[in-house]
């Protein structure tokens, strides 16, 4: 079998007129996706250039395929199965910019180029203190569009209307005016010329969003039968489910050059995406990092696995329908019929969506996802949510860094895995003093979560004392069953 490539599909000649920070799983099946629905049906002509935002990625793969990639989509739709598999040609252009800076700042002098796109996850939008040479490519993702902006404000003199959409996907609250901030605080530490601040603050256009689609990424244990299926072979295949919703925040010239509702997908330009967002973080990807440690202390590897085990799968409702749905200021039913399109959309048959793929930068996820509903329960309840903070403990115990015999691939900013590392070195047996470490630790959920409640770290202890002399397994079964 071949490789896929133009040889074999052919590709459409479009302008790159769209950068996107990011080439992984998830905006390849979402973003792309939604591009070449646009392409196809005529509401817009354009390519995407991705852009590699860490030394390590997967551009040199993609462009070794010409750009192209198949898109597998899964799941049920009207009470069907359904799976379908697609060809994506609308990346462009595939750029490392540690090795290509000259070639990425280029695009800064592009007469085609009208948008910008990212998703950096929730870590990648945030001010990094030590890019000030901009000769060399900067570590951060503000960084990078940072010196692209300065080159474009330079190379077209300022020009009003040489501005750019700038649609950021990370999940983070508001990330689009976070966004905007980090870029504005980067500028002034740098130094650099107000009339640019000023040009990047007016002529440039931001918004904020909302991003919704499980994607396991790449299917290695059915790549042989996709392959067989398809005929060729294909290094950078992607699945995802068939559900997807994307809202962003109205802004006229976003709307104008990304007319992203325009084809009857289910993308919506919102006045407010607050309680679209709380919604879906709280539950969705809430309950995701709520379950990832203790599901995979367990000896579990996916979540189709977890919330199909009998305990685990009420650990999961229990947390979703007693803790995290109160927090919401939206009418019950609603929260109610949410929640159970989430685990219908878990237990989709054809995803087997990786715990450890959802256990990338866990620390930070736990910070975003969980902490303002342990916040939020408190005040409106009065009590501590139990299921949040059991998994508080196994977050912890997650750290330690062990299933068993068996290494845990820990993925998160050194920094972080430094400081769990340095947690557990210095145990001694005693929870309640990891507890109140952990809880703590101001640099990571930028609070001391000792103060949320008074029984906090004594709880936290209890459940880390639960685990360390039973297992897992024995201690989440008695919890549920408590």
């Amino acid at each position: 079998m071949e490789i896929i490539s133009k040889k074999l599909f052919g590709k459409p000649e479009r302008k790159v007129k769209i950068l996107q920070f990011g080439e992984g799983n998830f905006l390849r099946a979402f973003v792309e996706w939604i591009i070449q629905d646009l392409n196809d049906k005529g509401a817009i002509e354009a390519n995407v250039a991705l852009v590699q935002p860490m030394p390590f990625g997967r551009v040199k793969d993609i462009a070794a395929q010409d750009g192209l990639y198949t898109l597998r989509l899964e799941g049920i739709d009207g009470g069907k199965k359904v799976k379908n598999s697609q060809v994506i040609n609308v990346v462009g252009d595939c750029i490392n910019p540690f090795e290509e800076y000259e070639r990425f700042l280029s695009y800064g002098e592009s007469e085609d180029l009208q948008i910008v796109i990212s998703n950096t996850t929730e870590a990648g939008i945030a001010v990094d203190p030590t890019d000030t040479d901009f000769s060399v490519c900067p570590k951060s993702y503000p960084g990078k569009l940072l010196a692209l902006l300065k080159r474009r404000y330079d190379h077209f003199r300022g020009a009003p209307d040489k501005g750019l959409a700038i649609i950021p996907c990370e999940l983070i609250d508001n990330n689009g005016d976070e966004l905007y901030r980090c870029l504005t605080e980067l500028a002034e530490i740098n130094g650099m010329d107000k009339k640019f601040i000023k040009w990047m603050q007016t002529a440039n256009h931001f918004t904020s969003t909302l991003v919704d689609r499980i994607v396991p990424g790449y299917p290695k244990n059915e790549i042989e039968a996709i392959q067989k299926e398809t005929g060729y072979i294909d290094n950078n295949v992607v699945k995802g489910e068939i559900f997807h919703l994307w809202v962003l925040k109205k802004e006229p010239h976003i709307q104008k050059v990304f007319p992203a509702d325009s084809t009857g997908l289910n993308v919506i330009f919102a006045d407010d995406i607050k309680p679209y967002k709380q919604r879906k973080v709280k539950i969705l990807n809430g309950s995701h990092t709520a379950m990832v440690p203790v599901a995979y202390l367990c000896g579990i590897d996916t979540v189709g696995e977890a919330v199909n085990d009998p305990v685990i799968g009420k650990y999961v409702r229990d947390f979703v329908f007693d803790e995290v749905n109160p927090t919401i200021n939206l009418p019950q039913d609603q929260m109610v019929a949410f929640a159970n399109s989430v685990i219908e959309r878990y237990q989709n048959p054809f995803i087997r969506h990786e715990l450890m793929s959802i256990a990338l930068n866990s620390t930070t996820k736990f910070k975003t996802r969980l902490l303002p509903t342990l916040t939020d329960y408190v005040k409106i309840k009065g009590t501590l949510p139990k299921h949040l903070l059991f998994s508080f403990a196994a977050l912890v115990e997650f750290h330690k860094g062990k299933r068993g015999e068996e290494a845990i691939a820990l993925k998160d900013d050194p920094a972080y895995l430094a400081k769990w590392a340095e947690l557990w070195a210095n145990f001694d047996g005693d929870c309640h003093k990891l507890a109140k470490a952990a809880l703590g630790w101001k640099e990571a959920w930028d609070m001391d979560m000792n103060t949320v409640h008074p029984e906090i770290c004594n709880t936290v202890a209890h459940y880390l004392e639960e685990i360390e002399s039973k297992g897992m397994r024995k201690a989440v079964e008695d919890f549920v069953n408590a």
